[in-house]
């Protein structure tokens, strides 16, 4: 279990990566890159993207900013553009990295809590992981549990941060895990229950 949440955090410390870098002025670098990129890595990512699910129909305040790979699994980034909330999926197929009990359980908090000594990428630690409630959002057409936390980040622009954690099994038998990441004074979980309701299985997946 303690191997599998240290990949969760690996995760949300590279989505924090990406929130610091933006927080510094990095978007403007990151858009002036898109607008030079090819066709070629544009279809590329639009393909990876339609593997984990649809986003046709979230809404046009949010954009898919990234795909990328997580620890050997395939990751969808997307960002609400004026909060700059950061919301990632991640398919972890047939071997889940946590499941719907495992986010149900009264464990978890001190699992996080033990996890987050160990965890250092680029030398930015995630540390004070609290669970400080639970919930259900939508996503993927089902109801999910989440639990939301607060934390502490080392070497980054801001050092409080909230977010939530949440999975989901689709109908492809795949594992879905969800993250939502913001500084915690700008986290919103109206922003993350807006994304989330609007991913949908893909549709290569339901056919």
């Amino acid at each position: 279990m303690l191997r599998v949440i240290k990949i969760v955090f690996n995760a949300t410390i590279i989505v924090l990566a990406f929130i610091g870098f933006n927080a510094i002025g990095g978007q403007k670098y990151v858009e002036a890159l898109k607008d030079g990129i090819g066709t070629f890595i544009a279809q590329h990512n639009a393909e990876s993207v339609k593997k984990i699910g649809d986003f046709s129909k979230i809404n046009e305040e949010f954009i898919i900013d990234n795909t990328m790979s997580i620890a050997g699994y395939k990751a969808v980034i997307a960002e609400h553009k004026s909060s700059g909330q950061k919301m990632v999926i991640l398919d972890s197929g047939k071997k889940p990295i946590l499941t719907k009990e495992d986010i149900r359980s009264q464990n978890i908090d001190n699992t996080l809590k033990d996890v987050s000594k160990k965890i250092n990428y680029k030398g930015v630690k995630v540390q004070e992981i609290t669970v400080t409630n639970r919930g259900t959002m939508e996503m993927y057409g089902q109801k999910v549990p989440y639990a939301k936390f607060d934390a502490k980040v080392t070497r980054l622009p801001f050092s409080d941060i909230s977010g939530v954690v949440a999975s989901v099994k689709t109908s492809d038998g795949n594992e879905k895990l969800a993250l939502s990441l913001s500084e915690k004074k700008r986290y919103s979980q109206l922003i993350t229950n807006e994304f989330y309701k609007g991913v949908n299985e893909s549709i290569a997946n339901v056919r």
